[in-house]
């Protein structure tokens, strides 16, 4: 895992109201280079937005690259506007863009999942933003709810080498392995003098050596809160060591809150995370479902000093399959203006689980988180997931057969009574 490193600036940035014009003055302020890193790259006012900076930038002689994934921009990466940016100069790369269903296999789901972006090597961005608009999501009207980090200082020495590696592999297959014709940039050296007073560290998941970094940063901070943890995230499927955790947390008098998104996007997940609740309800954890508009956080703060904001959700996809990324800080005035917006977004817009409602809901609906939970194991199973913690049983991991196989015997013990 990363070392955490002092004398950053992170300036917390509030969905995409401040993100974009942050992101945007960044890149019209570039002189070397500006690159990007996103799940989706929408074809809207905030995508063409960065489009237009990132062609103007090119157009001063600055280097200028977007990766987009060949999964999240399908169908928001429009081939006009792709267009646009190759032809003002801005390289356009695709990770993974085989996503045709006769092509499937199980490590297709290793996608790019990360929100990263560097300028100069001077100030990068980390966060679960992507490059679409708030209002961008059909049937939503407050803006949606995400959140981003702008970062100054020695971190640039461990972002800006993560994504110069991610871009070269990404060309190394494009090119079939041939170097010579790459023909890009290398990185100018990143800016690492202190920048602030922020302890930080940049966390990343990938399926070589960081496979576990971002659900130990989290375990770790759990297992040692003593006051309170403050979590937020729009997918929120735990497995039962990262349950255990927070139970055990609320064990030993940590207060623990939950802010969870309750419009339905995915109804699979939607039902399966609900049928954990019980569990957790029991256990005296605060579980809050946000309505008001579409919750995409992905973030948490711990006993007012550690706080992380990032692009991993806490479920099996971003836990074990996608490329994530997340800045984990200890400071005390960072953490505490996180809490407070989140403390804020409970009181304006989400509505607490009741523990004598959750108890009293109709057997249907209980059925139906049970089955759906059960849906889900049986799918890690089979796509070779099943034995990362996402199983009650400790020692050797079951094959995908057995794994699927057993789920559902097994689910309703490892979810609730009722």
């Amino acid at each position: 895992m990363r070392s955490f490193l002092p004398g950053n600036a992170v300036d917390l940035l509030r969905s995409g109201r401040e993100f974009f014009p942050a992101l945007v003055a960044a890149i019209d302020g570039a002189e070397r280079e500006a690159w990007l890193e996103t799940y989706i790259f929408a074809d809207d006012a905030a995508g063409n937005a960065v489009a237009d900076a990132l062609i103007r930038a090119a157009s001063r002689g600055v280097t200028a690259r977007v990766m987009v994934d060949g999964w999240g921009a399908r169908h928001y990466l429009t081939r006009e506007l792709a267009a646009r940016m190759q032809a003002g100069g801005v390289r356009v790369a695709k990770y993974r863009p085989e996503v045709a269903f006769w092509q499937f296999r199980s490590n297709r789901m290793r996608r790019l999942h990360r929100k990263l972006a560097q300028v100069d090597g001077r100030v990068a961005f980390v966060g679960g933003i992507n490059i679409i608009d708030d209002m961008n999501t059909p049937g939503h009207t407050p803006p949606r709810v995400d959140f981003a980090v702008r970062v100054r200082g020695p971190l640039l020495g461990t972002i800006v080498p993560t994504m110069q590696r991610l871009w070269e592999i990404v060309q190394f297959f494009e090119f079939n392995g041939d170097l010579a014709d790459l023909g890009d940039a290398e990185p100018g050296p990143p800016s690492t003098h202190k920048a602030g007073t922020v302890t930080a560290r940049f966390v990343v998941r990938d399926n070589l050596r960081h496979r576990s970094d971002i659900e130990r940063a989290y375990l770790a901070a759990v297992r040692t809160s003593t006051r309170e943890i403050v979590i937020a995230s729009a997918y929120f499927f735990p497995g039962i060591g990262f349950r255990r955790e927070l139970i055990a947390a609320a064990a030993r008098g940590v207060r623990v809150t939950l802010l969870l998104q309750a419009r339905v996007e995915f109804r699979l997940l939607h039902h399966a995370s609900r049928a954990l609740f019980g569990q957790m309800i029991d256990a005296g954890i605060a579980i809050n479902e946000y309505s008001r508009s579409f919750l995409h956080a992905k973030v948490a703060v711990v006993d007012d000093t550690w706080a992380t904001v990032g692009s991993s959700n806490i479920d099996p996809y971003s836990l074990l399959m996608a490329r994530e990324s997340n800045i984990v800080v200890r400071d005390t005035r960072f953490a505490d203006s996180l809490r407070s917006e989140l403390l804020a977004i409970i009181d304006g817009g989400a509505v607490r689980v009741a523990p004598q409602s959750w108890r009293a809901r109709p057997w249907h609906e209980k059925a139906l988180g049970w089955l759906a939970y059960g849906v889900v194991r049986v799918a890690m199973g089979f796509l070779g997931y099943g034995g990362h913690g996402w199983w009650r049983a400790s020692g050797p991991r079951p094959s995908s057969a057995a794994a699927g196989a057993s789920a559902v015997a097994v689910a309703a013990a490892d979810v609730e009574d009722d």
